[in-house]
């Protein structure tokens, strides 16, 4: 282990242990960690965790030592986390999360981010693939009561999908291939009409989806940009920090 890993474990990064490894569906997974540091930390609804997955590979640059995960579910006064990963690439986070296991040791990071919870409108479009489902849930849950939500989630399997950690199923699921710009903006269409008062808009997952949305409600739909969030959590031609 290099002396920068060996700062980055020690001095900028918590510990945890995973607890609890669960299949969700065919291609994702439930991983609990526990740890005195969750107790302390100040959580937002739609933070985000730096999972340093890679740390002790010398064979890893430091780009792919670093993943991201949002922060599915909290419980602070028991001092847990569970974050669900989807594991349709190749890359490190799916390896790791395959081979990783109930007393395994974790470090990580809580981070802001700005993709959080706003519970400021009355009306709620929240659209991403299977990447962004368990962060879309956090928000859906952190929202508020008696708000009108339309949720668009795609895979290309609908086995995919799995329910939030209440049971329920909030969204409408969608069996469509990679980037469907075209097949979601036509079902944006038919929503727009019904949703009332303050609308605002939640698009994660594939960058070049989130690309095209927002080009799409500033100027087609001329939305104010305060009222689009985007969070691109991947991108075909790019891996870990890049």
């Amino acid at each position: 282990m290099s002396i920068l890993e060996h700062i980055i474990k020690t001095v900028v990064l918590d510990e945890a242990v995973i607890t609890e490894k669960l299949a969700l569906s065919k291609t994702a997974f439930k991983i609990r960690l526990e740890s005195d540091a969750i107790k302390k930390a100040n959580f937002i609804p739609g933070s985000f965790l730096r999972m340093g997955i890679g740390i002790g590979k010398e064979q890893l640059s430091m780009k792919d030592k670093i993943r991201s995960y949002s922060i599915w579910n909290n419980n602070q006064t028991e001092g847990f986390l569970d974050i669900a990963i989807a594991t349709h690439s190749n890359g490190i986070g799916t390896k790791w999360v395959k081979e990783c296991k109930p007393g395994d040791t974790v470090y990580f990071k809580n981070k802001k981010g700005n993709f959080l919870a706003n519970d400021t409108a009355d009306s709620y479009i929240m659209i991403g693939d299977l990447s962004a489902l368990s962060h879309l849930y956090m928000i859906h849950r952190n929202i508020g009561k008696n708000k009108q939500v339309h949720g668009i989630v795609y895979s290309q399997d609908k086995s995919d999908f799995f329910p939030d950690v209440n049971g329920t199923s909030p969204f409408t699921f969608y069996e469509l291939p990679q980037n469907p710009s075209e097949e979601i903006i036509s079902k944006i269409k038919e929503i727009i009409p019904v949703l009332k008062g303050k609308m605002m808009v939640y698009i994660a997952g594939d960058s070049r989806l989130c690309i095209v949305l927002n080009s799409f409600f500033r100027k087609e739909l001329q939305w104010d940009t305060k009222l689009i969030k985007t969070k691109p959590f991947w991108n075909p031609d790019k891996k870990g920090l890049e």
